[in-house]
């Protein structure tokens, strides 16, 4: 090969080199945004969590000095889908669409998760609710307690299929018991998303929301409805039997806003209640750069942000009308986790 020839090769291939740096560097500068973008699943869009979320917005404001912007969603997939493809920068998200997140892109990271009432993680856990309309829990007795033997046949409302509580929990619990039987021994989570003729189910419904599973169930479109404690406790007060527990009655509050105002009175029971474990404030590392994590993560660990009312409602914020974000009844604040903490969700499989 002559020189001109070799200098001619080299010259292409450093200006191939020069491309690429110039298609990576706007990605590397996206790590340092100058509008943080937080994006909430349907269950915490709806208006009832506006305080909070605005609470939050703010909080993050403060650490960093930027601007947050908050995006509502009607849609699980199109908030996990926005935070994997760092279209949002962070997303309060359950323990399965969190994994959905990673798995999609692992510079997804836990950012901070709500503890339990012991202020760690022993107790960070919310429940994963099985119900039917009052009046029809008999049909699901066991004895002195409760069985689900009885939800065959019957029209399912669950969450969505990147739910924790609201679908991979529930389903997992819905296998574990049908597959003891020789009908259903092959029986799959796929199995349980539709309904009809040889399916456990006659009709299966997607409420796209807790709140949207709840009212499937209350106002008679699904049979059974699986939801969780803490996104009704807002629409909800328990008026009979033990908090959490199978048999507990709920009934949805006179003053509940949409859509529960066209159902108040109504009321529900547990026939399965299961504890989840608490789900993260995830961030995409790509999109967010790591001071900013550090700044954000500093201030919502800090001890005013656990007694910040608009964020952790106590009973007594509750009966003045306050809706909060997460319960405060003793210890409750943020804390770091880790990605691992998240397996047993994991280990129930796909």
């Amino acid at each position: 090969m002559s020189m001109k020839s070799l200098v001619k090769r080299i010259t292409a291939v450093v200006a191939a080199a020069l491309l690429m740096v110039s298609m990576v560097i706007p990605a590397a500068l996206a790590t340092t945004p100058d509008k943080i973008t937080l994006v909430w699943y349907p269950n915490e869009s709806a208006s009832d969590y506006q305080a909070a979320r605005d609470a939050l917005g703010q909080l993050i404001t403060e650490a960093t000095g930027k601007e947050v912007e908050q995006k509502l969603t009607t849609d699980y997939a199109i908030a996990i889908e926005a935070l994997a493809n760092g279209q949002a920068q962070i997303c309060f998200m359950g323990a399965q669409g969190y994994i959905q997140a990673k798995e999609k892109n692992n510079n997804v990271n836990t950012l901070i998760v709500n503890s339990g009432a012991s202020g760690t993680l022993d107790d960070a856990i919310y429940y994963s609710w099985l119900c039917v309309a009052q009046g029809n829990e008999d049909q699901y007795k066991d004895g002195d307690g409760f069985s689900i033997a009885g939800i065959q046949g019957k029209k399912m409302s669950f969450v969505s299929n990147s739910s924790t509580s609201g679908f991979k929990v529930p389903t997992t619990n819905i296998i574990a018991f049908f597959s003891a039987q020789d009908a259903w021994k092959t029986i799959t989570r796929d199995d349980l998303a539709e309904g009809g003729k040889d399916m456990l189910f006659s009709e299966v419904l997607f409420g796209g929301s807790h709140q949207g599973s709840a009212y499937n169930l209350i106002t008679g479109a699904a049979d059974v409805a699986a939801f969780c404690d803490t996104e009704l406790a807002p629409y909800a007060d328990l008026t009979a039997g033990t908090d959490e527990k199978p048999g507990a009655v709920y009934t949805i509050k006179a003053n509940a806003t949409a859509p529960f105002d066209t159902v108040t009175g109504q009321s529900f029971v547990i026939i399965q209640s299961t504890p989840v474990l608490n789900g993260p404030f995830a961030y995409n590392a790509d999109t967010l750069s790591a001071e900013d994590v550090q700044k954000i993560q500093a201030r919502l660990l800090s001890d005013d942000v656990a007694n910040n009312p608009d964020i952790f409602i106590t009973p007594e914020g509750k009966e003045a009308g306050k809706v909060g974000m997460f319960k405060k009844t003793n210890q409750e604040r943020f804390l770091l986790v880790e990605d691992a903490w998240y397996n047993p969700i994991r280990e129930m499989g796909n």
